[in-house]
């Protein structure tokens, strides 16, 4: 059997070593998903809804164990990971049970002499969800807990970092009672994800990751007639107005670009401040950044661990290197942070000014702790330069004047758009994105929409 290898960012150490699932075993996983789709979709709501609710608890009793496998995976601080599951992934699962009985039950339409007629919510069949590493638990919760209350059954496949999360859900539904083969995970490579996709077996895809794996996702699915839902990053702008609360916004700002090393899908990649409080917010930004403290992730106190990767610290550090070459000034110096080191995945966090929009760092995704701030005079030129991007994941705006907020929020192409937050999503709003962001909705009431079919209900009960 082929096996792969889990490189911890932490020290180098293989953390763990899984086997990739045979093509044999594939055969059987989703035989036996179909399989038990059949009866699951028959179990009453509410006792789907009481299994997961069995799972969450699961997790949280385990939220200390999760968090350290979680740092040792992929590299963020101990202080941090255990809230991966106590907060976001607890909120997101708790409200997509509270939302599950309105959002799938019966549409009613108008009354009709002699007919009974209503739309009824059908669940698809099987849901593949295909998660990442950065936020392993929060991206897949999204889709996995919806999924199952909608009837259908999932499987799994996560990064190759994180391999441990899709064992820890097995775990979890096996703790909860959740019935044999409506949960599965798997282990492959992206050629059998390929495959898995074109299975008959499979209803519906859901993909977070790169732009490039959506594209392969959409390629692997263009053969048959099943939907994908895809989230796949941002470069995610911040506008900080004239009149904005500048020391609420700094803090906001650079938690919103540092924290998990900049690797968030909707982190703050590019800053533009109105040039009436630009160098307030510039001067506070790098006081606040030269206080962080990049250290080993297991140590207590520590604000940022290694990236996931060499190469991709590398990345970061090439886009860096490349926007001073081009006229950018570098407001942090890397030297006050000892671990970081060309060659290693730890990575000091950086501000860059003098930055425009024909470098790689304000128009590429960065995925690291690397922000541009830009100056501008203008609600109007914050506009153009906000929407002048490949993405449109997440907005926000940091203002005291709402009616402004919600102005400039209209002109803005985004999924979510924000004033004076950034970076968390909202389980009771709809999680989506445009442009290379991708397509498709995930949370909220509208989530189940994308996991279910609608179905017909034309009866003539009178008149024949």
């Amino acid at each position: 059997m082929k096996t792969f290898q889990v490189i911890s960012p932490v020290d180098g150490s293989v953390y763990a070593e899984r086997e990739y699932i045979t093509a044999n075993q594939i055969e059987t996983l989703l035989a036996k998903a179909k399989t038990a789709q059949k009866a699951w979709k028959n179990v009453p709501l509410r006792e789907r809804i009481s299994i997961c609710e069995r799972a969450v608890e699961y997790f949280l009793t385990h939220a200390d164990a999760i968090g350290t496998e979680l740092t040792w995976q992929m590299g963020r601080p101990i202080g941090y990971t255990p809230n991966e599951i106590r907060r976001g992934f607890q909120e997101r699962a708790r409200y997509m049970m509270h939302a599950a009985v309105d959002a799938l039950s019966d549409v009613s339409v108008s009354e009709k002499q002699g007919f009974q007629r209503f739309i009824r919510r059908e669940a698809l069949g099987t849901v593949f969800v295909v998660a990442p590493w950065n936020y392993p638990y929060l991206t897949s919760v999204n889709v996995v807990i919806p999924a199952l209350l909608a009837g259908n059954t999932v499987i799994l496949k996560h990064a190759q970092q994180t391999p441990l999360c899709a064992e820890r859900y097995a775990e979890a539904f096996k703790a909860a009672g959740l019935p044999e083969g409506v949960f599965q995970y798997l282990h492959t490579t992206h050629e059998e994800v390929a495959r898995i996709i074109d299975d008959p077996r499979v209803d519906f895809v859901a993909f977070t990751g790169s732009v490039s794996g959506g594209h392969a996702v959409q390629r692997a699915a263009a053969s048959r007639f099943i939907a994908t839902g895809l989230e796949l990053g941002g470069k995610d702008p911040a506008y900080v107005r004239a009149d904005a609360p500048l020391a609420f916004s700094i803090e906001n700002l650079v938690d919103g670009a540092l924290f998990n090393s900049g690797q968030s899908c909707c982190g703050i990649e590019r800053i533009y401040v109105h040039e009436k409080v630009y160098d307030e917010f510039v001067h506070g930004a790098a006081a606040l950044v030269s206080q962080y403290i990049l250290g080993n992730p297991l140590d207590a106190g520590v604000h940022l661990g290694p990236m996931v990767r060499t190469s991709a610290a590398e990345f970061v550090r090439g886009q860096i290197s490349e926007a001073v070459s081009q006229g950018a000034t570098t407001l942090i110096d890397p030297a006050s942070f000892a671990l970081n080191q060309a060659g290693t995945p730890y990575l000091a966090p950086q501000l860059l000014v003098n930055v425009n929009h024909s470098m790689r760092i304000m128009n590429e995704e960065t995925f690291g702790p690397a922000v541009g701030i830009m100056k501008v005079s203008s609600d109007e030129e914050a506009i153009q330069l906000m929407n002048d991007s490949d993405y449109g994941l997440t907005a926000s705006v940091w203002t005291s004047d709402v009616d402004a907020a919600l102005h400039i929020g209209n002109q803005i192409e985004t999924g979510t758009w924000f004033m004076n937050r950034c970076d968390y999503l909202d389980p009771e709003l709809a999680w989506t994105g445009v442009k290379d962001s991708g397509r498709g909705c995930t949370l909220s009431a509208l989530g189940y929409d994308a996991l279910t079919r609608p179905k017909s209900f034309h009866l003539r009960v009178e008149g024949y």
